[in-house]
């Protein structure tokens, strides 16, 4: 199993060295679409390869955040202009049915806004949620903020553990693990500061 992952992410490594900064970009474009491709696949290796002097660590970084933002205005603009008649009737030839559209507006509805930032942390969830908030016409600054913000936190830290780690599976897969109950936590924190901060507004 540990010579298929190593396997595996050299192979990875060689496509980021083969296509280089352009990869990473697209890569991550493609995976703030509802495209499935994990950004796990793309930035762990990116940062494996800006260790080994491949790639620039920062223009890694910066590129995959790009990328995701690039991606999720595509998605947002799409939503935004053609309505959610046509985001079903061509989903489907992008993996993405109708259950997973009203799941995702129900998230939406339910969370507000700050959904797209903390959708930004959650595996599933990021892929789609520029959907839901074009389809309700978010404002769009907010949009970008919360994207880029999300982007930021995930994309920098998979490219680091990718850099600090290396292939070492046992570890790739502890801190991988770490990370996603950190996420959920902080997720929790902000949701609450959130929540509470809006009462708080109504009130007065």
């Amino acid at each position: 199993m540990q010579a298929l992952f190593h396997e595996t992410v050299n192979i990875l490594v060689d496509i980021v060295e083969k296509f280089g900064y352009f990869g990473i970009f697209f890569g991550m474009l493609l995976e703030s679409t509802p495209v499935p491709i994990p950004s796990e696949l793309i930035m762990i290796p990116a940062g494996i390869a800006a260790a080994k002097g491949i790639v620039n660590i920062y223009l890694v970084i910066f590129l995959g955040i790009l990328g995701n933002v690039f991606g999720a205005a595509i998605c947002y603009y799409i939503s935004l202009y053609f309505g959610r008649k046509f985001i079903v009737k061509f989903g489907k030839y992008f993996f993405l049915k109708t259950e997973i559209i009203e799941k995702m507006e129900n998230f939406f509805k339910r969370h507000g806004p700050i959904s797209v930032f903390i959708a930004r942390l959650l595996p599933g969830f990021r892929h789609f949620i520029s959907i839901p908030a074009g389809l309700a016409k978010m404002n769009i600054r907010l949009f970008y903020l919360y994207t880029i913000l999300g982007s930021t936190i995930w994309t920098s830290i998979l490219s680091t553990i990718g850099y600090f780690i290396g292939d070492n599976q046992d570890l790739v897969e502890k801190y991988l693990h770490e990370l996603f109950e950190i996420v959920v936590i902080s997720i929790l924190i902000i949701g609450a500061c959130y929540f509470l901060f809006k009462s708080k507004k109504y009130r007065a």
